[in-house]
């Protein structure tokens, strides 16, 4: 700083952390014009231009282009202000719920392929595990031979007008009742539904028979038929319907044939 009190244009650029040439621009576009200059035609600049450089900054990283931030200059008013600061705050409050949501799809996805981390895939076991919040779809319709991408396809239409602000980028799972479980009826899932924190519904808590097997989608017969027999000798019964999942998908395995399918089905002792 100088005897003066005004700032080099280094020291200016040192303390608002921009480069000496974008301060050079600044000036020669009329956006931030230096206080003074000195006899050596040297640019001096104000500790009160420190705010004014970090707004502009500011103003850049949400998206307005100089021009912008320079006409705004140029024409302010309070009222002018006021209202484009008050559009910014709606972009970041936008940006914050749209980075809320991405970090809930995030974690949920990291907290699958957590659960399958070190087990046994050739194993059955019975666990309790807590409810779970999911976003639970109607019925589905398969009269008329009508196929699996026709009822996914109404029940995404579903869920978007039962619940328009909810997030759906989320895997989508497929549930079966007891009774079809039974009689060994597992093609074409009953319902669908994925998991989502924000969710209204719930994976009821319980004790699950929980199964493993590799493959891709739709091919989960020998699962069923490994957890049926395992239900019948155990001492076991179906009481609630089965969930399945494949925590480990396309996300991060690149071939079909590897993907992990896991079948939870509600059970209690006979």
């Amino acid at each position: 700083m100088q005897e003066s009190g005004l700032f080099s244009i280094s020291d200016f650029a040192k303390f608002s952390r921009v480069t000496r040439d974008t301060l050079l621009h600044y000036d020669r576009i009329g956006l931030l014009t230096p206080t003074s200059r000195g006899e050596n035609n040297y640019r001096y600049y104000s500790g009160h231009q420190l705010a004014i450089v970090n707004l502009i900054r500011t103003l850049q990283q949400l998206g307005m282009t100089l021009g912008e931030i320079k006409e705004l200059k140029d024409q302010r008013t309070p009222e002018l202000t006021y209202e484009v600061l008050k559009q910014q705050i709606d972009r970041i409050d936008k940006k914050i719920r749209s980075w809320v949501q991405a970090k809930k799809l995030l974690l949920t996805i990291q907290k699958t392929i957590n659960t399958v981390q070190n087990i046994d895939e050739d194993k059955i076991t019975v666990q309790f595990l807590p409810a779970e919040a999911i976003v639970l779809g109607c019925l589905n319709d398969y009269s008329n031979g009508r196929a699996l991408h026709e009822t996914l396809l109404t029940f995404y239409k579903d869920i978007s007008k039962k619940h328009p602000d909810l997030d759906m980028n989320y895997y989508v799972w497929g549930t079966f009742s007891k009774e079809r479980i039974k009689r060994g009826d597992w093609v074409g899932a009953d319902r669908f539904y994925f998991i989502n924190p924000e969710g209204s519904d719930l994976r009821p808590a319980g004790f699950y028979a929980i199964g493993y097997m590799r493959g891709g989608y739709v091919h989960g017969d020998a699962l069923y038929r490994r957890l049926t027999e395992y239900i019948d000798k155990n001492g076991l019964e179906i009481c609630g319907d089965a969930y399945e999942e494949y925590p480990l998908n396309e996300v991060c395995v690149t071939e079909e044939n590897n993907y992990l399918m896991r079948v939870m089905i509600a059970v209690r002792e006979k």
